[in-house]
Parts: structure tokens; sequence; C-alpha cells
């Protein structure tokens, strides 16, 4: 493997051979339809879900998304038998949507978050051997995602704010630095994901602070996601607010706040931000583990639920604005046409008459 052409004009200016990069493509929210509390599944059994998005996973190493809910057949609820709260929901998908997953090229799934438990032991069973079943890797707590890729070790854990035996705590900073620390010294990259922050379209802006909703201490996001990359984190994935959050580099990594919905089916709020999403497809440096590129390929979520490709590009402008405003000292530069670059890097924005915003 050629690790990389140094330039001596240009001090610590490495290019990694074409065709080793790392390459992801994560989205965030996935919840293709429930039982529960009431019967509402997609049309034609779910057949076509990921038709309007197909193709854009096919050449990425991994494929990540976030899934809300269980995996199961058969069960009973529990998490909101006692609750007389109107935002308590329990999601139960029918174990053969995951096939419609597979189809589209997801290879790992987060599994950290506040509805992995809605059906309790038999739940989170259920779904961890169906995704297994059908080499789909979970992640979250001690369900680690491992890849093998081009003689790179990477490793892929999952964080929230509900901490159990498959979520590692964000609230817990420091312990949730060691974890990384130690997945760091057996491994070469290092990816987090984590569900954290407010939801909806008042939660849009990250704030560095602690994130309360509904009661709950939803973390600091933006204290846990720079202690990650401290620790030796390569790549930061945000989600569970239901909205794009700004993105980031820090310290030459790529931190996203939130990726939002991405396949949210019926129960769900779409109005708004709430319905606005994207595909983040990156390049990471196989060697540092440093951001290259990439893409936001904006999406927007129809009938229902439904991801497809957005023309207008609402994504796009949104993430824009978000990060200039929320980050506006950061090196990442977010161009119209959804590319993502290192100001005043090697590859930058391409001036086609398109304004292209910088920081």
């Amino acid at each position: 493997m050629t690790a990389g052409l140094a330039f001596p004009w240009f001090p610590g200016l490495t290019v990694t051979a074409l065709g080793q990069e790392i390459t992801v493509a994560a989205v965030g929210d996935i919840m293709m339809g429930s039982v529960t509390p009431h019967w509402w599944l997609p049309p034609n059994d779910g057949q076509g879900l990921f038709d309007g998005v197909a193709g854009h996973f096919r050449e990425a190493d991994i494929v990540f998304g976030n899934l809300e809910g269980t995996l199961m057949d058969g069960g009973e609820p529990g998490k909101c038998r006692d609750s007389r709260s109107p935002w308590c929901f329990e999601f139960k998908t029918p174990t053969r949507y995951a096939h419609y997953l597979k189809k589209a090229g997801f290879n790992v799934l987060n599994i950290a978050n506040n509805h992995a438990w809605d059906f309790g032991w038999e739940g989170i069973k259920s779904t961890l051997e169906t995704l297994q079943g059908i080499g789909i890797q979970p992640t979250g707590g001690q369900a680690l995602a491992t890849f093998a890729i081009r003689g790179k070790r990477v490793a892929l854990a999952g964080f929230s704010y509900v901490p159990t035996i498959y979520s590692h705590s964000i609230l817990e900073i420091g312990p949730a630095a060691e974890v990384v620390r130690l997945l760091k010294e057996r491994f070469d990259l290092v990816i987090v994901s984590f569900h954290g922050g407010a939801e909806g379209k008042n939660a849009v802006q990250v704030k560095d602070r602690a994130e309360i909703f509904l009661g709950e201490n939803r973390g600091r996001v933006v204290q846990f996601s720079r202690a990650m990359i401290d620790a030796g984190a390569d790549l930061v994935l945000g989600h569970g607010p239901h909205v794009l959050r700004a993105m980031e580099l820090y310290k030459g990594k790529l931190i996203a706040y939130s990726l939002g919905n991405f396949l949210t089916y019926g129960y769900f709020n779409l109005k708004g931000p709430n319905g606005i999403s994207g595909i983040l497809k990156v390049r990471l440096d196989p060697n540092t583990g440093r951001f290259l590129d990439g893409t936001l390929v904006p999406v927007r979520l129809v009938r229902g639920g439904v991801p497809e490709r957005d023309p207008e590009e609402e994504g796009v402008r949104g993430l824009q604005q978000l990060s200039k405003n929320t980050f506006p000292s950061s090196e990442l530069v977010i161009c119209d046409e959804g590319r993502l670059a290192v100001r005043d890097g090697f590859f930058t924005c391409r001036n086609e008459g398109k304004k292209i915003v910088e920081r």
C-alpha cells in the first residue's frame, strides 16, 4: 500500500494514493413503519422504500444509519404501558423489512438510542439477531462494529444519552473518552456514532451546553464530540434531533452534529426542517483519519416519510447557513452543489457562478 506522497515545499502536506481512502456514507434516523401503537406500514409492504435514493451507497466502504425502534415479530410492548406522556412511542418493524436495509447497501446500523429497548430484552435480542442474520453489523455499547478495509482496521462505536449494555453514555465524557482511547490502541481508525441533543424544528441550532428535552438531559454534544476527537476518534456522526444540524472540522476531523430523519415512516413529524435531510459521503485518509473531502446529497422525505433526492437542495442551503453561524472559524467549506472541502486545502470548491459559502 502506498502511504501517501509527501511535498517538501508544503511541510506536513501529504496526498493519499487514489483508491486507498476510507469512504463512509452516513444517514440519520431510520424507522420503516411500525405495527405499534397502531398498524402503520408503508404501501406494498415496504417494497421500493429506498428506490428514491438508490445508488448513493454503492461505492462506500461503510454505509451507516441510525435504527429507531426494534425489528421484531410478536412480543408485547412495555415502555409506554404505564406512561401518561403523549410523547411516549414504541416502534416495532417486522423483521422481513431488514432485507430492504441490506438491499439498499447498509452494513452497519446504530442501536444506541432511546427506541432500541421499546420491547425490552426480547426486542433488542430480535433486532440483533435479525441484523446479524443478514450481514448488517449493529453498533452500540458492547456491540462494536468492525471492518477490515484495504489493510486498515476500522471500529464504529455507538453512544447515546440512554446508557445500557448496548450504549456507551454521552453524559459521562471521561469514561466515553476512555472507550475511544482503548479502541484507538486496537484499530487504525475509530468512528463514533452518538444519539443526543434536543429534538425538532426548535433544535436545529447546536448549543455548547447541556441540551434538555422533555425533562431529559440529552448531553453536551459539542463538548462530547470534541472530546472524542481529542481521545482519538476520526469521524463523529450525530443523530437524534430529527433535523439536520451544523457540521464542523475540529483538528482536521469531521463532526456532523445531526444527520436528521432519513426514512421515518408514519409516526414522525415531517413538517419544515424535520422533512429535510441528506446523505453524507466522506473520504478519510487511511493513515491519519483526517477528513479529505465529502458531499451532502440533499434528500427530502415524501409520502409519509420516504426519502427521495431533493431537487431544491434545501438540505445543502440549510447546512451552509447553520455551519457558518455555529462554527464561524471552522476550516470546513460547504459548496452550493453540496461538496464539502477543507478551506485552503488541496481540493476546494469550483466557482461556476454559484455563491460559495466559506468561513
